[in-house]
């Protein structure tokens, strides 16, 4: 008995810590770092805690039925303890916190309708993000698998999906909301701190939903608007004889009838538009570094990479087809 109870009394200390450890990196909702994230941030831990002391007092009301003196298992079995500890203590402490979520989340609803803030499309696709930014003359620039935000300047993401339900969850930054086919959902998020984070699709959306993520990179202002500028340029010329034979393989071989380079021709939309690919922090939707090595890989494995993706896998290049393909590809910034 005594070898069960201490081996229980260790779990209890060293699961938190093991769960708490999960929880850090780009990914955490316990490192906010952005104005909804912190918003939300209080009522994460006020729940968590709640629940925390809610489970060592039913812990010790067993121990007591099971372990306690014969006056206090009867005191237990009483109607007061009954009524009061089964239906007027859950729904006390319940409805405390749902109102307390509802105080929370509003201040949400009413950033949700500010006027004046900059505006990115993402659209959920199979399975990879495109991410539309609008810029101040109302010219469209496409990119893919990666959101830039300005910090200290409000974003309205307008959140559409072009095949099944999928959900956009950038937890540093905010709460997840879903991407609905036929329907376009909004959420406010707003930086409050260089960095870079990471999303994730939050609602299973076939075979490659977990492989379907993207990095979230805040940036000063001034930066983040000379990178939207460039990022609105055509592609960049080769630079090298190996790039030029690039890109000749890239157009000869059908690569434009998915993807878009702007300038050059490819004016596919299947696929990501890869006119500054080369300047991302990831390929496949976060799963792949963005490196030379990355792309030749991606173009001849793919789908032993990311199953089921809509690429086919290129397996008629030779070793230096491959290596002039993915140069072009990482110049491309």
């Amino acid at each position: 008995m005594r070898r069960a109870a201490r081996l229980l009394l260790r779990i209890m200390i060293h699961a938190p810590v093991a769960a708490t450890a999960g929880c850090a990196g780009v990914q955490s909702v316990l490192s906010p770092s952005g104005v909804e994230a912190l918003q939300i941030d209080p009522l994460l831990w006020t729940a968590t805690w709640v629940g925390v002391v809610v489970t060592f007092i039913v812990l010790a009301l067993v121990a007591i039925a099971l372990y306690g003196p014969a006056r206090w298992r009867s005191r237990l079995a009483s109607d007061w303890v009954v009524i009061g500890g089964g239906i007027v203590f859950p729904v006390t402490v319940l409805t405390g916190l749902f109102v307390y979520g509802l105080v929370v989340m509003q201040a949400g609803m009413v950033r949700s309708q500010a006027a004046d803030a900059d505006m990115v499309t993402i659209v959920g696709k199979r399975w990879w993000w495109e991410v539309t930014y609008a810029t101040a003359d109302g010219e469209e620039v496409v990119s893919a698998n990666e959101l830039r935000l300005p910090v200290g300047r409000p974003v309205r993401l307008q959140l559409e999906s072009d095949n099944v339900i999928h959900s956009f969850w950038a937890p540093k930054l905010a709460g997840k909301l879903d991407m609905i086919p036929g329907r376009t959902n909004e959420l406010v998020v707003e930086a409050s701190e260089p960095g870079v984070s990471r999303a994730q699709c939050a609602e299973y959306c076939g075979g490659a939903h977990a492989l379907m993520a993207l990095y979230v990179v805040a940036m000063p202002e001034d930066e983040y608007d000379a990178w939207l500028t460039q990022e609105a340029e055509p592609a960049r010329e080769p630079q090298t004889e190996q790039q030029e034979r690039g890109r000749t393989l890239f157009l000869e071989n059908g690569c434009g009838a998915c993807h878009r380079v702007r300038g050059v021709g490819a004016r596919g939309e299947i696929g990501p538009d890869l006119t500054h690919v080369g300047g991302r922090l990831s390929l496949a939707a976060a799963v792949l570094p963005n490196d030379r090595e990355a792309f030749a890989r991606w173009i001849a494995d793919n789908q032993q990479i990311k199953p089921d993706n809509l690429m086919p896998p290129f397996e008629q290049f030779s070793q230096e087809e491959l290596s002039a393909l993915a140069a072009y590809l990482e110049s491309l910034e």
